[in-house]
């Protein structure tokens, strides 16, 4: 609940008043700071600084529950509120699919089909729910230009045919995907600002941003090294609180980078391709997921799409629900379809690591 941001906390109007115009935003911005320096921030007295630590505490702190009241509450939502992947074999993984109120993170090299995928989530979440819809509006932060409105209706007509053969249900399910295409990290966090009110207002069940890895990489180019976390973190914050407080499913899609001293801070598309075959054996084994250890920490869910010995797969790396295990995957028509709904489990430092070749490790 640290992202919690202070005007919704119903606070007394004088100190959300001079909380505001300290620009301390969250609870964390108040909470972290030592007792001293908020005096000194707020240019306030003692009893004004600790009455405000007291009120954003109280606001924050999450009400406590027994266990049995979250098992009740995941029988009561049916799989703990989640959104179906259609792919049996992950959803029975992940406890029935992506959960709603967290971040999932869809990371791996580029053209691996992390894309394919995050169009079919919001093609489901989109369907009505006697469909295993959601029933909603997507939201869909498209920062690469690769939502394509052709192939998700493509992907519609060939895994629900009986559905998007009916007149104008195509057209009716396109319309509930709401696109947009921020060109700078500045776009972005004006988009990011207005969301709240987007979710609230058009019912959004949904909010998928593709890719934030290029972004960021955008924007590295421009900082020095010492101002490149601070854009991400202020992001990460705002996408957590999203996701926490509209209790919809947030997925964002990470690129890869080397991880060897030599190629540095190198996302997979930044890669030079001159060298063909030898490039992709100079990378494998050797990628990580980008955008750092505190990024990996804030996700919940890390899917990792890679890629070997002919396969592709589909990682389960991080999860509350699951052990690490994968699944081999091809790309359809009807997009990402599961070969085999067995998972094969990973061990030691596969877990981490992001193949593009090489032998099957994972056949071990």
């Amino acid at each position: 609940m640290a992202n919690m941001p202070i005007s919704e906390m119903c606070l007394p109007p004088h100190l959300a008043h001079l909380l505001a115009a300290r620009r301390l935003d969250t609870a964390k911005d108040v909470l972290s700071l030592p007792e001293v320096e908020l005096m000194s921030v707020l240019d306030a007295g003692l009893p004004t600084t600790r009455a405000a630590v007291a009120h954003v505490s109280e606001a924050a702190c999450p009400p406590c529950q027994t266990a049995l009241a979250l098992l009740e509450e995941r029988v009561r939502l049916g799989g703990g509120g989640r959104l179906a992947t259609t792919l049996c074999g992950l959803d029975e993984a992940l406890g029935g699919g992506i959960p709603m109120g967290k971040l999932t993170e869809v990371v791996g090299p580029s053209g691996i089909g992390k894309t394919q995928f995050c169009l079919k989530l919001a093609l489901l979440a989109a369907l009505p729910e006697y469909y295993g819809g959601l029933d909603g509006r997507v939201v869909y932060i498209d920062t690469e230009s690769k939502f394509s409105s052709r192939r998700m209706i493509e992907i519609g007509l060939k895994s629900f045919p009986q559905i998007f053969r009916q007149e104008g249900l195509a057209q009716k399910m396109a319309g509930r995907i709401l696109v947009m295409r921020p060109t700078s990290l500045a776009d972005f966090t004006k988009s990011l600002e207005q969301m709240k009110v987007t979710l609230l207002q058009h019912d959004v069940k949904l909010l998928i941003v593709d890719s934030m890895a290029a972004l960021m990489s955008l924007e590295n180019e421009k900082a020095t090294a010492g101002f490149r976390q601070h854009p991400l973190r202020w992001a990460l914050s705002f996408i957590k609180s999203i996701a926490e407080f509209s209790r919809i499913p947030v997925v964002v899609t990470n690129q890869v980078r080397s991880q060897s001293n030599d190629d540095g801070y190198h996302f997979s598309f930044e890669v030079d391709r001159k060298d063909g075959n030898n490039c992709a054996e100079r990378f494998d084994s050797h990628l990580i997921a980008a955008l750092g250890i505190q990024w990996a920490h804030a996700v919940t869910v890390r899917l990792v799409f890679e890629s070997h010995s002919g396969h592709r797969f589909i990682k389960v790396a991080k999860s509350p629900m699951s052990p690490a295990v994968a699944f081999p995957f091809v790309v359809e028509s009807s997009g990402i379809t599961l070969l085999s709904d067995e998972g094969i489990n990973v061990t030691g430092p596969e877990i981490t690591s992001i193949r593009c070749q090489g032998q099957n490790v994972l056949a071990q």
